[in-house]
């Protein structure tokens, strides 16, 4: 089965510093095939047997820590859910140049919903959010994206459970997926 696990707070402003060649070598430790990993971020495609995802991110979070000596919160999804995901992505998601589009990658045990109602409503005048699964899909003008609400998550409770790639960084990630 392929998965992707995306590490949340690697390699920003030079803290917390893996370097992908490491990250790779580590998840060929822990036993999995074909990995490849992706940009310096921490998205990692790799293939393993069939796991209770639970127990997978739980294997790769103390695998992680133990390697690099500090904890990284890590979320795991299997290509089918991610591309069921991803095919419902809101119409209004991905396209826009002047836009930001993201995707917050939700860790468990949050879910998608939990997350969208802790952060509360929208700003409709600024941004539009749509969640499926674990995938919260997020848009906003590059000039009024300050004035969202959404962009408030960082320093929130809920920021510390998601992971968040822009759409560009998700697209090839299915691209990829889709190339084994």
């Amino acid at each position: 089965m392929r998965y992707i696990a995306l590490l949340r707070g690697i390699n920003v402003g030079g803290n917390n510093k893996v370097a992908m060649k490491d990250l790779k070598a580590c998840f060929e430790r822990m036993g999995f095939s074909n990995v490849i990993t992706y940009i310096n971020s921490g998205n990692v495609l790799f293939s393993g047997e069939k796991q209770v995802m639970t127990e997978l991110i739980l294997f790769c979070e103390e695998t992680l820590k133990n390697e690099f000596g500090f904890p990284i919160r890590t979320m795991v999804i299997c290509e089918d859910d991610f591309q069921v995901a991803m095919a419902h992505a809101p119409d209004w998601w991905g396209d826009e140049p002047e836009v930001k589009h993201n995707v917050l990658f939700v860790i468990p045990p949050a879910t998608g919903e939990g997350i969208v109602k802790e952060i509360g409503a929208i700003k409709p005048e600024y941004e539009k959010v749509g969640f499926y699964g674990a995938l919260i899909f997020w848009s906003a003008p590059v000039k009024t994206f300050s004035r969202t609400r959404w962009s408030k998550i960082v320093g929130t409770r809920a920021y510390q459970d998601v992971t968040i790639r822009n759409s560009n960084t998700a697209k090839k990630l299915l691209e990829l997926l889709q190339g084994d």
